[in-house]
């Protein structure tokens, strides 16, 4: 999961799931939707690739480690 964001507080979040991860049910989509909800935003995509966005860059970490932990859920952790 890659986060970033530009000088007006835009975030811009993208994630690339390789297909040994998709086949243990691993969810770009997911990820990138968890991310995107914490940094007031929207997202989702296909189980490889996904991406979304928010308009709160302070919370820019936060939505990382909330994307984080929705993966690592997703794996069973």
């Amino acid at each position: 999961l890659l986060g970033a964001h530009d000088e007006e507080g835009k975030v811009t979040l993208v994630a690339g799931i390789t297909n040994d991860l998709q086949a243990k049910k691993l969810h770009a989509g997911n990820g990138v939707k968890a991310a995107a909800t914490v940094v007031g935003g929207s997202g989702g995509g296909r189980p490889d690739m996904a991406q979304g966005g928010g308009k709160d860059a302070e919370k820019l970490a936060d939505a990382l480690a909330e994307g984080k932990a929705s993966f690592v859920k997703q794996l069973g952790g």
